[in-house]
């Protein structure tokens, strides 16, 4: 792992984005609530943050953090058939939670998977990115918009 014992504690803010691509039969079905396994957003959300709480234990060389914020939000695109995944993650730390909010995006988008794969199972996860990073040594990073969507 990398020595950061040297770098000073600031606040630093992480944002990531994903989607999941569910197709006519699923998405109608998730949008009503209506999937047999419940309510895949709040699943989902749950998910999402126990993975970036638990990210140092996933991937390697990773520093566990002190986190003091995650939220989790989705957006159903219903002329897309697809759920837009945010992920915002916030520390004081002597490093950054850019692994932490695209961890969270990514088992988000797993975990509607899993609970819309008895549907159907030709649904589509991309475009995870990090569109945003705020604090420390190297400021502030905004993805440009072209790769947002934002």
């Amino acid at each position: 792992m990398v020595d950061v014992s040297d770098k000073p504690v600031s606040r630093r803010q992480a944002v990531a984005t994903g989607t999941i691509s569910l197709g006519d039969q699923v998405f109608p079905l998730l949008a009503a609530g209506l999937l047999k396994k419940g309510d895949a957003l709040a699943t989902a959300r749950l998910a999402a943050i126990m993975a970036v709480k638990n990210t140092a234990t996933l991937i390697p060389l990773c520093h566990p953090l002190p986190l003091t914020g995650i939220e989790v939000d989705f957006a159903l695109d219903d002329s897309r058939q697809a759920v837009d995944i945010t992920v915002r993650v916030n520390t004081l730390a002597p490093t950054g939670v850019e692994m932490e909010a695209l961890t969270g995006v990514a088992v988000a988008a797993l975990t509607i998977y899993d609970m819309c794969k008895a549907v159907a199972r030709d649904m589509s996860i991309g475009q995870i990115r990090l569109v945003e990073k705020t604090g420390g040594k190297s400021g502030d990073y905004r993805a440009p918009s072209q790769l947002t969507g934002m």
